[in-house]
């Protein structure tokens, strides 16, 4: 019970922390208020490297949203994480994640943004392997040399604005056409941060973290540094980024859903429903739609957390299973958790009403009202009809069956901490979307046709159908030798086989290259003719001098400087 009282009180205080940061937001935003705080910290050459801080309204209702939902998983963890034998080293790390996520936030400046995007990756690198097992082992590899190239990327463009004598946001404004290299390094480091692709394969990997950890990095922390930092960079932009960045998050949404409707995993098709959605932000944010891919951000980490969350209820109550298949039923054993569960999905999905309505269905019909080519526009809606299939799909199997594994489990809805966090998350989920399209969202009529009007209800109603149909009908896995359909769910599921190629073209392949280039250079020849040879010749010669003896040395000197006197007067 002290341990409850422990977590209860973090989380009053994050609560009350989340309040007044979404009320200074709002009055940010209705007063065009901002504040820039610079600290020199010393001066090079030209260059005064300084630490920013930027308070706008979109960070601090960003703040909010972290504080809410890090004192939910913070009070949640007191009875998920009951029993653990190092729950003070679980509590450090997850401050300090989200302190990393804090100063990640209110940095404008890329040397003190730098701080919070390394302290994420290495603070996310201990989370994984936090249980401390051969396939957290792997998963934390994976996860922490992805996301070092994004560090490698924002490090050469520290390097480059050496040029321009400043490393601030708030100054490229005067000068953003020439910023294009720049533009493009940050960008790829986002899309290793959000896990776009070719960097996709971490984010399901990731899910090896205890359950709490998975619902905090996947709602509003780690993998949405990245769309925030493009968030940030909105206006840096040249027309060939916002066409590259469109492509590869339209593959990365079409990807991760394709991927989430043949896995049954229930973690992982959580972690493949994140990365579709991050896909659908860095898809508005290519057609220029920043506000709108923030409030999407910020409906998207209210119902991703609690799906996380009531997710993690029932894999506790499962005693740690998490195979959808074994499961079902969960409705009539789990019924308040369970409820949970279907609204933060239907929340996923885009339920009229729900929080994640009135973004998703804002960026569909903005996207219909923009002038975009047919190939784009259909990736989209049809990545937005594969949410909804595999939406109904883990609804199916987790709620809907019958008894297969849990029936024989005597299961319930906990002592009351995990269904009293999940409580407050799901209030947030329902009602939160209208009141911050209220607020914050100056939303412009969109006047469409009337089947472009009703295309994305079509495209959910179908998408329904397909979900209902792909989670009664049993496909079978023969690998490639199997028929045609058996390698589409092959190539599917492993989503397009990124894994495989992350963990040998990302890990494997450089660390031989690093390990062959240590023998040949630093060990080699580097060795022989630098440092180490010069160092062995140096011995050689005092040990030579050390064998002749002090008269032949004077006997040398003197038949020297005769010589040199002869041939000057001669």
């Amino acid at each position: 019970m002290m341990l409850l009282s422990i977590w209860s009180l973090v989380y009053i205080f994050l609560f009350i922390f989340s309040f007044i940061s979404f009320m200074i937001s709002i009055v940010m935003l209705t007063e065009s208020l901002g504040v820039h705080i610079s600290w020199l910290l010393y001066s090079w050459g030209s260059s005064d490297v300084v630490f920013t801080v930027l308070l706008d309204w979109i960070s601090f209702s960003f703040i909010s949203f972290v504080f809410l939902i890090s004192g939910s998983v913070f009070y949640y963890s007191g009875e998920y994480m009951e029993g653990e034998l190092n729950m003070s080293r679980f509590i450090f790390i997850l401050l300090a994640f989200v302190g990393s996520m804090g100063l990640l936030i209110f940095s404008p400046n890329m040397i003190s943004l730098l701080l919070g995007w390394d302290g994420l990756g290495l603070i996310s690198y201990c989370l994984v392997i936090y249980y401390q097992n051969y396939k957290s082992l792997n998963a934390g590899i994976l996860t922490v040399l992805s996301n070092r190239v994004g560090d490698v990327f924002i490090l050469v463009a520290i390097v480059y604005m050496l040029n321009y004598g400043d490393w601030s946001f708030v100054s490229w404004m005067g000068y953003s056409e020439s910023l294009v290299l720049v533009s493009a390094l940050l960008i790829l480091a986002t899309m290793t941060k959000s896990a776009q692709i070719p960097f996709s394969a971490w984010l399901p990997a990731a899910m090896a973290a205890p359950t709490p950890v998975s619902s905090l990095v996947h709602s509003s922390t780690l993998v949405t540094a990245g769309v925030y930092l493009v968030i940030r960079l909105g206006w840096v932009y040249d027309f060939w980024l916002n066409d590259m960045l469109m492509i590869v998050s339209s593959l990365t949404m079409f990807m991760a859903g394709l991927g989430a409707c043949f896995e049954f995993d229930l973690k992982k098709v959580i972690a493949l429903s994140t990365l579709s959605q991050l896909g659908l932000m860095m898809y508005s944010l290519s057609m220029g739609m920043v506000k709108v891919a923030l409030f999407h951000l910020l409906m998207h980490a209210l119902f991703k957390a609690l799906l996380f969350m009531s997710a993690g209820s029932i894999i506790h109550g499962l005693k740690g299973w998490q195979d959808l298949r074994l499961m079902g039923g969960l409705f009539f054993l789990m019924p308040y958790l369970s409820s949970c569960f279907i609204i933060s999905n239907m929340a996923l999905a885009g339920l009229p009403f729900l929080a994640g309505f009135y973004s998703k269905d804002l960026i569909l019909e903005l996207s219909l009202a923009q002038e975009l080519n047919l190939l784009s526009l259909l990736i989209l809606f049809v990545a937005t009809g594969l949410t909804v299939i595999y939406t109904f799909r883990l609804i199916y199997y987790v709620m809907l069956r019958d008894y297969i594994m849990s029936g024989s489990l005597n299961l319930s809805d906990g002592s009351g901490v995990m269904t009293l966090s999940c409580f407050f998350l799901t209030f947030f989920s329902i009602f939160f979307g209208a009141l911050c399209t209220w607020l914050m969202m100056d939303i412009p009529e969109i006047f469409l046709p009337f089947h472009l009007k009703n295309l994305t209800l079509i495209v959910c109603l179908i998408g329904v159908l397909i979900g209902f149909y792909f989670s009664q009908s049993s496909y079978s896995f023969k690998g490639v030798k199997g028929n045609l359909y058996s390698f589409f769910i092959w190539f599917s599921g492993s989503m397009w086989f990124l894994p495989y190629l992350s963990s040998q073209y990302l890990i494997y392949n450089p660390l031989k290259a690093g390990l062959n280039y240590m023998k040949l250079g630093d060990m080699g020849w580097l060795e022989y003719y630098g440092g180490q040879g010069i160092s062995n010749f140096l011995v050689k010669v005092s040990y030579m001098l050390n064998l002749i003896s002090l008269q032949g040395v004077k006997l040398f000197i003197f038949l020297f400087w005769t010589l040199m006197l002869f041939y000057i007067f001669m």
